[in-house]
This record gives structure tokens, C-alpha cells and sequence, in this order.
């Protein structure tokens, strides 16, 4: 096991082995254990008592966190023409078609969400191979795929951020930054935490939220008590 160093060391000392805190406990300490120098992201680590190899049980959505993720977000729009200044105007660092669809073949993925229209989706399907395995193809599920590009950008940019359970039945998500007061870290875990149970599959048997974890980067998961979100 590697070593811990000093912070880690202080930052344990201030959890309590074994308690499962509220949230807005959980909201306050994650700022307080917080080891690195950087406005370190926050995450939330769910895990669900699902098997994602069901269909039924893949569980997937967008929620739009109040308070946005403090992280820049850089959205490409994939429109034609007529749409790229609409794109842009709504906040789009890129916006155009053919010319990053090559950019795209040869390797470009400097980009964190792409929102393209309906219309266009026969030339992105062939990129998948590019934008598949980064998580950056657009999907009708995740309103990245609209006829309203405008719109979609702009919840893109205002903290609307789109979730998936991996392999292990975990959801990951970023929540906010170590420099947002407690509320609003606490508020941002809440909407996630009450979008993932609206979204529980009928299918699904036993214990369905079975741990929540809130962390910042490199400090040690907190255990939240997802009933603590009324």
C-alpha cells in the first residue's frame, strides 16, 4: 500500500472511522479535508444496485446541477451553416461541420461535449470509433443531440452535465469545486442524488443506492447517507 503522506494523514484524522455523514455534513468536510493547493474538483461516487449488462438497468440521464460544476466546459457545435452563429451566440467555442469532422478523422478531441442536430448525425455516426471510447458522441438521451443547438449549448455551459453508470454499477460525477461555499456543493449532490432515484429501474431488486461517496481530488471519500436528501 503506498505511504500516506502528512495531509492524507490530517484529512483522516478528521473523518470518523465508519460514520455515514449527511450531506450537508459531507458538504462542509470535503472542503476541510481538501489536500491539494489547486481549486481541487468534487466528486460523487454512487453506486447502485443495478447490473448494467440489462439493458433495463443501464441507468443514464442529464441533470442540471443549480450551481453549475465551477469546471469550463468547451462545446463543440457541429451544425450547418445557417446554425453556427446561433450556436455561438449561445456560448459554443467551436461551431462549423465538415471542417471538424476532419479534424475529428485525424485525431482532434480537445473538446469536452459535442451538440450537434439530427440532420447531421449520418456524418458524425462514422467517428464514433474517435468519440465513443472518450465519451463524446452525442445522444438524443443526453439532449446532445437537438434541433434546438441554441438551447442545448446553453445548459451545457450553465452546469447541465450528462451521467452514466459504468461497468461496476458506479456513477461518477463532478459536482463542483472545493471553492464553493457548503450550501451550494450540498445543493448540486441533493439534485443529483434525487434525479438518480427518479430514475430507478423497475427491474431493479434489493438495496438500490447501496453507497454514496463525496471526494476531492486526492482527499479521502466521505460516505454520505443518501436518505439524508428529502
Amino acid at each position: 500500500m503506498a505511504k500516506l503522506t502528512k495531509n492524507m494523514k490530517n484529512a483522516l484524522a478528521k473523518l470518523e472511522k465508519d460514520k455515514v455523514y449527511s450531506v450537508s455534513e459531507a458538504a462542509a468536510l470535503v472542503k476541510e479535508v481538501n489536500c491539494t493547493k489547486f481549486d481541487a474538483s468534487i466528486n460523487l461516487a454512487v453506486r447502485l444496485g443495478v447490473d448494467p449488462r440489462k439493458a433495463n438497468e443501464m441507468v443514464r440521464g442529464v441533470v442540471s446541477l443549480p450551481h453549475g460544476t465551477g469546471k469550463s466546459v468547451r462545446v463543440l457545435a457541429l451544425v450547418t451553416p445557417d446554425k453556427e452563429e446561433e450556436a455561438k451566440a449561445a456560448g459554443a467555442d467551436y461551431a462549423g461541420l465538415d471542417e471538424y469532422i476532419e479534424k475529428i478523422k485525424g485525431g482532434w478531441t480537445d473538446i469536452d461535449v459535442i451538440v450537434t442536430m439530427p440532420s447531421v448525425m449520418g456524418k458524425i455516426g462514422p467517428l464514433g470509433r474517435v468519440l465513443g471510447p472518450r465519451g463524446l458522441m452525442p445522444n438524443p438521451k443526453s439532449g446532445t443531440v437537438t434541433m434546438d443547438v441554441a438551447k442545448a449549448v446553453g445548459e451545457v455551459k450553465a452546469g447541465k452535465i450528462d451521467f452514466k453508470v459504468d461497468r461496476y454499477g458506479i456513477i461518477h460525477a463532478v459536482i463542483g469545486k472545493v471553492s464553493f461555499d457548503a450550501a451550494k456543493i450540498q445543493e448540486n449532490a441533493e439534485e443529483l442524488i434525487k434525479t438518480l432515484n427518479k430514475l430507478k429501474p423497475s427491474s431493479a431488486k434489493g438495496t438500490y443506492m447501496k453507497s454514496v461517496y463525496m471526494s476531492s481530488t486526492m482527499s479521502p471519500g466521505i460516505a454520505v447517507d443518501a436518505k439524508s436528501v428529502s
